[in-house]
């Protein structure tokens, strides 16, 4: 498909087709047999269940959820806006100047709900709260029926998905359904055995009891030289349900004994497929009016500017999803296979693309939207923390300073 005909195709494909779809091949990059360690959800399960696969039914594990490859998506995106290869509408939160550092920048790229998120809402804008701005105003009206202040500031929540729970209309404000979808998922999986063991060569005691103190490394095992609460010696806490308070272990000191763990030690599979669909239809339900009026020519630009956006998202996942974590690091043993569905029924085609056309008809799609008058945002939008948002995180520092450096930090779990 020719770069010059790339941008004025993908127009005329948001009103024929029902959805464009891609399949990915993944096997471990250790070969057929080796393991990979699927996400964990609580109490340590994987996500297994079964599903249809060439006509049987075949064991599955979720290799990396929708919500999941989401971020990813943004990851990518954030990447590709940073290098300066991507013009994207931004709202970050400059945690820098607020004498915070370590946070450094939180974007609606990488905060949890995107434009919607907290950390935004309680930050301001040269003094104002973000709410309260022309963009946060203009944020709280919006609708699946005018979505083009969404469009001007944060066009991936059109993608991606979103729901303005923290706003003035809280459980009642707009929710945008994803038109964006991924999942990986691991066919024909057959659970692992976990097994631990350590041998401490200092051969400490595990019947040792270690305390909290003061001093430089945070812990003693002489009882007198520990924080005292009442009268009494304070233990180092458990970390973990396998963990007992004062126990060396918690320290990672100590011999493990030698075990197994039936059911958590990864799994092995056939092979994995990452599946997305970018619903065009979705994106057919979004409307763009400029000055409270809409016309099919706005729709069309601010449509095809998300459409050419989800595809770009979903090509930076071929390179995101190579490493998903630790022990599970999966390559592509094909090409992948695109297609376009149609609204009527017909067989599905196949498309052809690649991220250079893409990103240069994602460039040619922008700037027909400006002609056409929607609202793009080329520079970020910083704003800095509230007073108040700083204080709850210097208020939580502070606990967990109280608590001591070995406490379990139970209220962020």
């Amino acid at each position: 498909m020719g770069k010059s005909r790339d941008a004025q195709r993908f127009p005329a494909m948001l009103g024929g087709l029902a959805a464009l779809r891609c399949r990915r091949r993944l096997v471990p990059a250790g070969g057929a047999s080796d393991k990979v360690f699927p996400a964990t959800y609580e109490g340590g399960r994987y996500a297994l269940e079964h599903r249809r696969v060439d006509g049987r039914d075949a064991p599955c594990v979720i290799l990396d959820s929708v919500q999941s490859q989401a971020n990813r998506m943004e990851g990518g995106l954030l990447e590709l806006w940073r290098s300066e290869q991507l013009e994207l509408p931004v709202v970050q939160v400059d945690f820098a100047s607020a004498g915070l550092p370590e946070f450094g920048t939180v974007t609606s790229l990488d905060a949890p709900h995107r434009i919607f998120d907290a950390i935004l809402r309680d930050s301001l804008l040269d003094g104002v709260p973000f709410p309260e701005t022309t963009i946060g105003r203009s944020i709280e009206r919006a609708s699946t029926a005018d979505a083009t202040s969404l469009f001007g500031c944060c066009p991936t929540v059109l993608l991606l998905g979103g729901w303005n729970s923290t706003g003035k209309r809280g459980g009642l404000g707009v929710k945008f359904a994803r038109c964006l979808v991924s999942e990986v998922v691991g066919i024909d999986a057959v659970l692992g055995v976990r097994s631990k063991s350590r041998l401490d060569p200092l051969r400490i005691a595990a019947g040792v009891e270690v305390f909290q103190s003061e001093g430089p490394v945070g812990w003693t095992s002489d009882p007198a030289s520990a924080v005292h609460d009442k009268g009494r010696p304070r233990l180092i806490p458990a970390r973990n349900a396998g963990d007992r308070a004062g126990r060396p272990s918690v320290l990672n000191h100590s011999s493990v004994v030698p075990s197994l763990e039936e059911g958590r030690g990864g799994v092995t599979i056939d092979h994995a497929e990452q599946t997305t669909v970018l619903s065009v239809a979705g994106l057919r339900r979004l409307g763009f009016p400029i000055q409270g009026r809409r016309s099919s020519e706005v729709d069309e630009a601010a449509r095809s500017v998300l459409l050419l956006l989800g595809l770009i998202s979903v090509e930076v996942l071929e390179r995101e999803n190579q490493q998903l974590r630790s022990r599970c690091v999966l390559v592509p043993d094909r090409p992948a296979a695109w297609e376009q569905l149609g609204a009527s029924g017909e067989a599905p085609t196949p498309l052809s693309i690649d991220m250079r056309s893409l990103l240069e008809a994602f460039a040619q799609s922008v700037k027909a939207a400006r002609r056409a008058g929607l609202p793009w945002n080329a520079e970020p939008v910083t704003l800095t923390p509230s007073p108040q948002l700083v204080e709850l995180v210097q208020e939580s520092r502070r606990r967990l300073a109280e608590r001591g450096r070995f406490a379990i930090d139970e209220e962020t779990a």
